[in-house]
């Protein structure tokens, strides 16, 4: 379904959601280049007491992608998150995100913490705490962003997809299939969300993880190097987290190994059900 939020529409699937008081909402938030859609497999897997929701972010998918990056920002996607809760009348959730949408989850987890009931944060990172990297990352992204309107989208993901962070999802027999979903996306809504949301522009929220005293669960793949040691580092920063690592996978756990993936979630809601609910 679409709502609007400060005249920008928004996609969220099912259509058909609605908020139960006896049930405990799950919003899912996909990665740079994905969609609501990525999160569907997990859906009726979940246990009955919990409501399942994706949404498209900013850019992405169904959602609109405005021609101004300020809608962008990590400031201003937390503001259309909570937009968002507050119109499905959403008082706690449980919050997934995946790379990208990992990091959107955390900055809301920092900013609403009395709103989370748990978080998942799959291959996310807390930010750069170097100015001289968080620059790098600034110029490296802008330069990205450049490219997507020069060369147009099709063009950007078959390079994007090249990346080595995804050198063991294109092994996966369905590959072109979750590669022609990415060809949707839109080419302002891309090169926005590299200018806007980049890890160079987002706070640094190390120092932070210490605030946040709900449970939650750090997930990553063991052929991920990078983001498995990020992750090892947030664990020992978080006062109630723990790291679960997926065995020959790469950067997206969800979509390479998507049992495994289910797993994890189920194990952790079985574990914060028996100790906070």
């Amino acid at each position: 379904m679409k709502i609007n939020i400060n005249q920008i529409n928004f996609n969220i699937i099912p259509d058909d959601f609605k908020f139960i008081e006896e049930k405990i909402p799950i919003v899912f938030l996909h990665g740079f280049t994905g969609s609501s859609e990525d999160w569907t497999f997990i859906f009726d897997k979940l246990p009955e007491k919990y409501s399942p929701l994706a949404i498209d972010l900013i850019g992405h998918g169904l959602s609109d992608s405005p021609e101004n990056p300020n809608f962008y920002t990590c400031s201003a996607i937390i503001n259309q998150l909570d937009l968002i809760f507050n119109f499905l009348t959403i008082k706690k959730l449980i919050l997934c995100g995946y790379s990208m949408g990992g990091r959107a989850a955390l900055s809301y987890c920092i900013r609403y913490p009395q709103k989370i009931v748990a978080a998942i944060l799959e291959s996310t990172t807390a930010g750069i705490t170097d100015y001289t990297l968080k620059k790098e990352k600034v110029i490296s992204d802008f330069l990205l962003a450049e490219k997507i309107r020069k060369e147009g989208i099709k063009s950007f993901i078959d390079d994007w997809m090249n990346n080595s962070l995804f050198q063991s999802l294109k092994k996966l027999p369905d590959f072109e299939n979750i590669k022609n979903k990415k060809y949707k996306n839109n080419a302002i809504g891309l090169s926005n969300s590299l200018i806007g949301f980049t890890t160079g522009l987002m706070p640094d929220y190390w120092k932070k993880l210490n605030l946040l005293n709900f449970p939650i669960l750090l997930i990553s793949g063991n052929l991920d190097e990078k983001y498995t040691t990020i992750a090892k580092e947030m664990k020992l920063k978080l006062p109630d987290a723990e790291h679960k690592i997926a065995n020959q996978c790469g950067h997206n756990v969800h979509l390479e190994k998507p049992d495994v993936f289910v797993k994890f979630v189920k194990e952790f809601l079985k574990k914060i059900e028996r100790e906070y609910l």
